[in-house]
């Protein structure tokens, strides 16, 4: 399965979460969700990824795990598909940072 395909299968995932942005949830408890989702992608490569913090500006800081970890992709998947993903599902969201 190609990564396009494997993010379209998370954002289809993640459209019932997109209410989540209007109330009900702490930022933190919707970036858990989404990540959730992402993790069952990344699971299929043999990765993960964790919430570290959410910084005072709205920047998420995650690490990336398992096979994703050091992966030559890591940065595309970062920017490319999980801060994409998130900002599209929590507006709030500035950006991810990764962290070792």
């Amino acid at each position: 399965m190609t990564v396009l395909l494997k993010v379209c299968r998370v954002i289809e995932a993640l459209q019932p979460l997109a209410i989540l942005s209007d109330g009900g949830f702490e930022m933190e408890d919707r970036i858990n969700l989404a990540l959730d989702e992402i993790r069952k992608v990344l699971a299929q490569d043999g990765g993960s990824i964790e919430l570290v913090e959410v910084t005072e500006d709205n920047q998420v800081k995650v690490r990336l795990t398992g096979h994703c970890a050091g992966c030559p992709g890591a940065r595309m998947t970062l920017k490319g598909i999980v801060e994409k993903i998130l900002k599209e599902q929590i507006p709030e969201v500035a950006g991810v940072i990764a962290v070792e």
